[in-house]
């Protein structure tokens, strides 16, 4: 028991370190997504503008007009390097098998871009063929945009090889410490929202729609996979963090339990020798 005891405080040294790491790491990812957020919905707000001026337009861009079909989808699907963090990668890769089941049973065909460690080994015990990439960020040190940039410059590659229709980006959106929420997001084609679109002012565009439409959706699609990787980044510590706190807690109560028993057996064995010592002297 005593040897239990030892290990269980180990492995409750390592859980609060780790935890404290990942309050540390949490701040700055936290900062770090938040800050992206007005840029993100600024960029997306710009678009949804432009973009309802341009609608029906017959040159608008394939990334707004799509491809005219919806038979292929690719499932841009980015989860942690790391576990340790409760359900953080689990119910992120859930909403994507979801989406991809849901498809498969409506006889569309499925495809997996994986951005994380944790996310291509669940996905492919299932969809081990229709993985048609996979990208391991274990190396970064700090997400940059420009590894946003290479994601997109991968995916625009595949839709304007025709490889897909349609593509759904999955992540973590942070919320708090105890709270984050999986997302599913259309990146191509985009999704206009009808109330961004919408507005009282009354912009003219130089050079012309379409033209601009060119530039900006590419770059919003960086963009918006920025944003999921920096809103994932702070899911990932604030789900760390939680995790490792209740480990700590169960380490904390897995040790007073033990040493309750170890106490009462310790006890136990010396009212045996007690006993067996009287017995002894009685019967001399």
């Amino acid at each position: 028991m005593r040897v239990r005891i030892a290990s269980t405080k180990a492995t409750q040294k390592i859980t609060k370190a780790m935890q404290m790491v990942a309050a540390s790491k949490l701040r700055r990812a936290q900062t770090a997504a938040e800050a992206a957020r007005p840029y993100a919905d600024k960029m997306s707000a710009v678009i949804s503008n432009i973009a309802s001026a341009a609608a029906g337009s017959p040159g608008a861009p394939a990334l707004l007009a799509g491809t005219g079909r919806d038979q292929v989808h690719l499932l841009l699907v980015c989860t942690g390097e790391r576990g340790l963090s409760g359900a953080f990668n689990s119910s992120i890769v859930r909403l994507a098998r979801e989406r991809a089941l849901a498809l498969i049973a409506q006889g569309k065909e499925v495809k997996f871009f994986c951005v994380g460690r944790k996310g291509y080994e669940q996905l492919r015990r299932q969809f081990d063929k229709q993985i048609v990439e996979h990208l391991d960020l274990r190396s970064v040190r700090q997400l940059g945009f420009v590894n946003a940039e290479d994601i997109a410059k991968k995916v625009l590659a595949r839709f304007e090889a025709g490889e897909f229709d349609v593509c759904t980006l999955f992540y973590s959106r942070f919320r708090s410490v105890i709270a984050q929420i999986p997302t599913a997001q259309q990146i191509i084609p985009l999704v206009v929202e009808e109330g961004t679109a919408a507005s009282t002012t009354s912009y003219e565009y130089e050079p012309e729609e379409d033209e601009i439409l060119a530039r900006l959706l590419p770059r919003n699609l960086a963009v918006q996979i920025f944003r999921a990787l920096l809103e994932n980044n702070a899911s990932f510590y604030g789900a760390q963090m939680s995790a490792m706190d209740n480990a700590t807690r169960n380490a904390g109560e897995m040790i007073r339990k033990q040493t309750l028993v170890y106490n009462r057996t310790r006890q136990a064995q010396i009212t045996k020798e007690l006993i067996e010592i009287i017995s002894g002297a009685e019967a001399v």
